[in-house]
């Protein structure tokens, strides 16, 4: 079948072609009539516009560039929607794409969007191929790392010190009176590396073993991985008094496998958490965490992506820290009676 093209529209519609154009484009510079006529022929044709011709012709392409690691993990959810909340209503279109934790998948990432003329980028991580950091230096265009601070940013970094982070919820449980405290992961991508040297910091400043990091097979964080890790721990005959997990999915899953398993949380074992997602304060027990402002990253990386886009002039490169917050529960023993305290 023929595809339908801007003549077809223009003919219906008794108008040329440029009217057909103009009355797309800049619907309010035509009369109401001409509009609906107009309207009325695409309606009836279903006539979608060529895009990539409209790009070619003008030096507004009003799309942005989004890579993120996954789309499986809920924890960009909250990230994705405040992007398009701000973007969209903004007048731009969103493209995102899934770099699956590969450097070399982001690069050709960065070379299709580049290729596709968007007007920002917008990163979810600070580690980059050679190219890829080449690439972005050298775009022009407003470039945002999120969820990590860089220290070398491209040009607007917005995010937390994950290591910091991981070491702050280490030390929470080392100040619960935890000694044998082990890190729970399946995935070890940059951020979860960088919780694990904050775990490996935090144990070595109170002068106890780092016990072996559990990792059963490269997976998704999911709550499925975390009750399989935690039975690979119990069936290798680990028993440590205290478990940091990467991410509130692992965590989860490992409580469910301790309740199966008879092992009571926090009495038997305390588990802290990362992310605290939505169903963290609801878990039972609920599920100590450390809050990670996502919604907030989305949210201000769009603002300053517009701001930047309205801007006569490039700004340095800056950093915007977020910060992170230690939320203590019932599963490292904090009593129900305490927790506004924390």
């Amino acid at each position: 079948m023929r595809r339908i093209t801007l003549d077809d529209v223009a003919t219906l519609a008794g108008v040329s072609p440029i009217t057909v154009s103009r009355v797309l484009r800049k619907p309010d510079a035509v009369s109401e009539a001409l509009r609906r006529r107009v309207n009325a022929a695409v309606q009836e044709l279903g006539y979608v516009p060529n895009i990539a011709a409209s790009r070619l012709a003008s030096s507004r392409t009003h799309a942005i560039g989004v890579i993120v690691p996954t789309l499986y993990n809920v924890i960009f959810a909250e990230y994705l929607f405040a992007l398009h909340d701000v973007l969209v209503g903004a007048g731009f279109q969103v493209i995102v794409v899934n770099s699956r934790y590969s450097e070399q998948e982001e690069e050709n990432a960065i070379k299709v969007l580049l290729g596709q003329r968007v007007e920002a980028i917008i990163i979810a991580g600070i580690h980059h191929t050679s190219l890829a950091h080449q690439l972005l230096m050298r775009a022009h265009l407003p470039v945002v790392e999120t969820f990590e601070l860089s220290p070398d940013p491209i040009d607007l970094n917005i995010g937390m010190l994950q290591d910091r982070a991981g070491q702050a919820a280490t030390q929470h449980l080392i100040d619960r009176g935890f000694n044998r405290i082990a890190f729970l992961a399946g995935n070890l991508d940059h951020r979860s590396q960088s919780r694990f040297d904050g775990y490996r910091l935090a144990m070595q400043e109170a002068g106890l073993e780092n016990l072996e990091i559990v990792t059963q097979r490269p997976r998704h964080s999911s709550v499925a991985l975390g009750s399989d890790l935690l039975a690979f721990m119990h069936e290798r005959g680990d028993r440590p008094e205290a478990i940091f997990c990467t991410d509130d999915n692992v965590a989860l899953g490992a409580m469910q496998e301790c309740r199966k398993r008879g092992i009571r949380v926090p009495d038997d074992i305390a588990i802290i958490g990362f992310h605290d997602l939505e169903f963290s304060a609801c878990a039972s027990p609920s599920l100590s965490s450390i809050v990670t402002r996502r919604f907030e990253t989305g949210k201000l990386a769009a603002e300053k992506v517009l701001a930047a886009l309205d801007s006569t002039g490039r700004q340095p490169p800056h950093q915007i820290d977020l910060g992170f917050e230690v939320i203590a529960r019932e599963s490292t023993g904090v009593p129900i009676d305490d927790m506004a305290s924390h």
